[in-house]
């Protein structure tokens, strides 16, 4: 199978061109650079090339202009230089298969999961809930299933917070102490999460996997680009998103070992969004995700300005580097520098730490893995182009991209099903029907009403009033009761005063 072209190598020209293995591809990568030093244009080249040996590929559009893949490029004389500089002879300008998606529904078909796939820990994560109010979230999630109660939307869940709220003492008896406060604070969360928009990425139709990862007749891998540019501003719910996506592909897909080309090349921009702030318990699953991914066919290229904003631990997982300029006026760009420099294969020919401040847009460093996967010493490269736009396409380009998507039928439209929401307020409205019915009639009070009823309660009586029978019973009781006192009157008396004389 025919390898990736990253570029030409400059420092050992006899290197010839720098390419990345497709049966190395699942070794997973690192694209790191200042901005505006090309790391973008290299995302681009790397896709491209996935695309091109039928890998699919999934990766975020956070500026706007990684939608170019879908459009064919426009040569010019630079771009021609740069094709002839390298020695691209089958150079063609030309289009990838694009899919877009949009956690919005707006620049791409709605991407949606429910809330039982997601899970407490990230949906902890995304609310930013403290532990205790993450327990309580929990305690929730465990209520649902054993009540068989679907958890598909944020209504759903709101529905099963009040239920925990109303049956409080209950629950902190079975389950675990549940205060009002914990309550109160998820409420407010979610408030937030739904002003941030996320009331649409909870629902039905679910995301398969199976539409990720999508090839064309042709045998092209379908690039996936998901509309970043608002989703960015709220960094949390971006950095969740993909780290579920990237969870349920671990989870799901069975495992494969190493394979001729990846099944998945899965890109995450704005890597450090990721490690920000993440507990312990998330960063591990991280970790443990991207070290056992790789047998499950899948790729994670990770993209960041700095390397050392992925931790060491995930660092040393990545075997394909390329490493754009970084300038280093300040001191946190000097111990970058240094790091970066660090993680390359030494290459005799070449100061990596004062080459890193010198590369101009378009060159990287680059070190990928070879055979045996032993990765080359590092070298500095001019980049090769992309076959496609390099920038942002029309809305027009957009709509006719989306109008031809196999995916658009099965997504676009929302689909919303009886779940947890819907079931308590049915069982909340046949208990207020219970409460406010009137008293079940008896088989005595089916004998024809009316007049007949009428004559039945004034001889017999009814609840409030007596009747005829029961009254003359009550005075005949008296009346024989007077009597009978009388005469033990008389006879008790008769006998005192008998008694005297």
């Amino acid at each position: 199978m025919d390898p990736i072209l990253v570029g030409k190598a400059v420092t050992t020209p006899a290197s010839g061109l720098v390419q990345l293995l497709p049966r190395y591809g699942n070794r997973h990568g690192l694209v790191a650079g200042a901005t505006g030093t090309g790391k973008t244009v290299t995302l681009m080249t790397l896709a491209e090339g996935f695309s091109r040996i039928g890998v699919p590929v999934f990766l975020a559009d956070v500026k706007g202009d990684v939608a170019g893949l879908a459009v064919a490029g426009a040569p010019n004389d630079k771009l021609q230089a740069r094709i002839a500089e390298i020695g691209i002879a089958d150079y063609k300008a030309e289009g990838a298969p694009t899919i877009f998606w949009d956690l919005y529904g707006k620049l791409g078909h709605p991407i949606r999961t429910t809330v039982s796939e997601m899970g407490p820990l990230l949906l902890s994560r995304i609310l930013e809930l403290n532990d205790t109010q993450s327990g309580v979230l929990d305690i929730v999630f465990k209520l649902a299933d054993d009540r068989g109660l679907l958890l598909l939307d944020l209504e759903d869940l709101r529905a099963l917070l009040n239920l925990v709220a109303d049956e409080r003492r209950d629950v902190s008896t079975e389950y675990g102490l549940v205060s009002t406060q914990s309550i109160g604070a998820i409420q407010r969360a979610l408030l937030r999460l739904s002003q941030d928009g996320a009331e649409n990425f909870f629902g039905e139709p679910a995301l398969e996997l199976a539409d990720l990862m999508r090839t064309t007749h042709d045998g092209r891998g379908v690039i996936g680009i998901l509309a970043a540019d608002q989703l960015i501003l709220k960094p949390r719910l971006y950095s969740s998103f993909l780290l579920w996506l990237l969870s349920e592909l671990f989870e799901k897909l069975p495992e494969v070992g190493d394979l001729d080309k990846p099944k998945l090349v899965f890109v995450f921009d704005e890597a450090h969004l990721l490690f920000d702030d993440a507990p312990p318990a998330l960063q591990q699953r991280i970790e443990q995700v991207v070290r056992i991914i790789r047998s499950k066919g899948v790729g994670v290229y990770f993209c960041s300005q700095f390397p050392d904003d992925v931790p060491d631990d995930i660092l040393g997982q990545l075997g394909n580097r390329v490493q754009h300029a970084l300038r280093a006026f300040t001191p946190r760009d000097q111990k970058a520098v240094r790091t970066a420099a660090e993680t390359f294969v030494a290459n005799p020919a070449l100061d990596v730490a004062k080459a890193i401040g010198q590369l101009g847009v378009g060159e990287a460093l680059c070190s990928m893995l070879q055979d045996k996967g032993v990765p080359m010493p590092v070298e500095r490269t001019l980049v090769a182009p992309p076959r496609c736009r390099m920038g942002a396409i029309t809305d027009a380009e957009r709509a006719q991209v989306r109008a031809g998507s196999p995916v658009g039928a099965r997504y676009d439209n929302a689909v919303d099903r009886d779940s947890a929401a819907e079931m308590l307020a049915k069982k909340a409205e046949a208990a207020s029907a219970r409460a406010d019915a009137p008293p079940a009639k008896t088989a005595d009070d089916d004998d024809g009403g009316g007049f007949g009823q009428a004559v039945k309660d004034a001889v017999f009586g009814t609840k409030r009033r007596q009747g005829m029978v029961e009254s003359m019973a009550k005075q005949a009781a008296r009346t024989v009761g007077s009597q009978v006192g009388r005469q033990i009157l008389r006879g008790v008396l008769g006998g005192i005063f008998g008694g005297r004389r």
